[in-house]
């Protein structure tokens, strides 16, 4: 993956967002770019847009806390935790796309988060409909965790397991929303054209060392 390919909208505040899952974009916070590995991740200001970036902070309300928190030990501390938990939920989706399971340990403390951080819903009415809308009123930087741990046992449990993937070229891992379930790459801009020139040389070699 090169960082020239930052000019695509498919990088949205310095993050990707190619996974079509948040959960998954998290993993996708230490790419590797002309550098080598990146952590994108580097403080808690990075966090910041990267919760809003993705989503996953919305209301003005929220995004005011959070940015309160920019010189925070105890947010510093909780991204230090986030990090060491996308490393961990990595291995959990590498077990996926090679058609295991996650590991029981992981499991657990999955569960253990979902328990102490569960995500709060209520139900109103609007335009004559019921429809659900989550609440979330963080207090603290931990809190951060519902949406996180809330996303992770989504991906678990309610996602088709087949279609998590990881790209063919790079370190980019992606749920595969196309229709056929063909999709292999994490972006055709990114990796998809850059493999099928590839191919398309190979092709040419082996079609040239034919004729001759």
């Amino acid at each position: 993956m090169r960082a020239a390919s930052q000019e695509v909208n498919e990088w949205i505040d310095g993050f990707l967002f190619v996974a079509n899952k948040p959960i998954l974009d998290l993993l996708n916070t230490k790419p590797v770019l002309a550098d080598g590995p990146t952590e994108l991740l580097s403080d808690c200001r990075a966090l910041e847009r990267w919760l809003i970036a993705s989503g996953m902070v919305t209301s003005a309300k929220t995004k005011a806390i959070v940015r309160g928190w920019r010189r925070s030990t105890e947010a510093t501390a909780f991204l230090e935790q986030l990090i060491a938990f996308r490393e961990r939920l990595r291995d959990a989706v590498l077990r996926i796309e090679s058609a295991s399971s996650p590991s029981d340990s992981f499991l657990a403390e999955a569960n253990s988060l979902l328990f102490q951080y569960p995500l709060r819903t209520s139900l109103h009415k609007r335009n004559g409909k019921v429809v659900r809308e989550t609440l979330f009123d963080p207090r603290k930087p931990t809190d951060l965790w519902a949406p996180i741990i809330d996303a992770t046992a989504d991906l678990l449990a309610e996602t088709e397991s087949s279609r998590i993937r990881k790209c063919e070229s790079c370190v980019v891992h992606f749920f595969d929303t196309s229709k056929k379930g063909s999709r292999r790459w994490c972006s055709m801009n990114i990796c998809g054209n850059k493999l099928k020139v590839a191919a398309y040389q190979r092709r040419r070699r082996e079609e040239n060392a034919t004729a001759n």
